[in-house]
């Protein structure tokens, strides 16, 4: 946990932290690649904006966690969107933004970094979100509702533990 002073400021750079960890796992990346997992998740993100309306957009990102937000966010230009792409110019513009090469290519990431925010998003705008895609770019965002995390059990005191 970060331990800014300030306990707001702690909780939101801990969820931005949390959710780069969830695109780091899959690929066994250490904490030390976290400018790769950002990169990943502000490609994605960035991508994502720029096709949906301006009020899809705005209803998505509300559900985003605060830093999260500010990255989605940063350098838009709503006047310009949505941009009509398919899936294929979706893949090849995340590609061009992320400029790390990545087991599995683009597509598998794009699916790992949209399947860690999901656990973020209700399920009502992940299909919102999902009904205003084209079809082939659709395919790529993860099915409904996200899987709950496993919750680790803690470790019973040695004196419990079965003998």
């Amino acid at each position: 946990m970060v331990d800014t002073g300030f306990s707001s400021f702690d909780t939101m750079v801990d969820k931005a932290n949390h959710i780069l960890k969830e695109i780091e796992k899959p690929y066994g990346w250490p904490k030390e690649r976290r400018k790769q997992s950002y990169a990943a998740l502000r490609a994605v993100l960035h991508q994502l904006r720029d096709r949906l309306s301006v009020e899809e957009s705005a209803q998505f990102a509300a559900q985003l966690p605060t830093l999260l937000r500010g990255i989605y966010y940063d350098g838009w230009k709503p006047a310009e969107t949505p941009v009509k792409m398919h899936k294929e110019e979706f893949l090849e513009r995340v590609k061009r933004d992320f400029r790390y090469s990545v087991d599995g290519g683009t597509e598998q990431l794009v699916h790992t970094v949209l399947t860690a925010l999901q656990q973020h998003i209700s399920e009502g705008e992940w299909k919102d979100l999902k009904a205003h895609m084209p079809t082939s770019l659709a395919a790529v965002l993860p099915d409904g509702p996200a899987p709950e995390a496993p919750r680790e059990k803690p470790e019973k005191p040695a004196s419990e533990a079965p003998r």
